[in-house]
């Protein structure tokens, strides 16, 4: 299999669409190369059987790139299982997944996203909270497979469609911290 080298922090454009069948291999090879306790076929199976349970893919030039399990409840969307091919880390296919999950929030229905993260996988930390997401609460020994504790991360839906987006490293909007960094870039 090739892979493809692409400059990093480069945006790859990627189409999202739901997970079938035959996407299994490319779920299960990208989950044993991103989770030291990985999901078996049979973990994906049993979850997707279910009806509020959702598995989409991020695909690029017919391959897929990255998958997300999601389940729907009342109020909330709850993230199962995401992870992206090593390869394809930081090129904003993650972004890009996360931007989907969110635009299915709205006032009216679910308001927001939750999702468990090892306490000791700061990647997905860090990644989560650029994209809007923050710590809220420490489960103690949350998993099965290890006594390892794990934070609840959330989203919330804003109800305001002017409110500025504050950068979470900065206490900036967007705009203002795209600009600084810029600066700092070129000058």
């Amino acid at each position: 299999m090739a892979i493809m080298q692409v400059e990093q922090n480069t945006a790859l454009r990627v189409h999202i669409r739901w997970m079938i069948r035959r996407d299994m291999t490319d779920v299960l090879e990208i989950e044993r190369s991103g989770f030291e306790f990985p999901w078996f076929e049979e973990d994906f199976v049993r979850c997707l059987r279910q009806r509020n349970c959702i598995g989409m893919v991020a695909e690029h030039e017919d391959r897929v790139v990255g998958f997300m399990v999601y389940e729907l409840q009342k109020t909330r969307l709850h993230i199962l299982n995401f992870a992206v091919a090593p390869e394809f880390r930081r090129l904003s296919v993650g972004t890009q997944m996360v931007r989907k999950l969110i635009g299915k929030l709205s006032p009216q229905r679910r308001t927001r996203i939750v999702l468990e993260v090892r306490e000791t996988n700061l990647a997905a930390q860090l990644f989560f909270r650029e994209n809007g997401f923050r710590a809220v609460s420490v489960l103690r020994k949350f998993y099965e497979d290890s006594p390892e504790d794990a934070y609840l991360m959330q989203f919330r839906y804003r109800s305001k469609p002017n409110e500025p987006v504050l950068h979470p490293a900065t206490g900036r909007n967007r705009i203002e911290f795209h600009e600084h960094v810029r600066n700092r870039l070129t000058g």
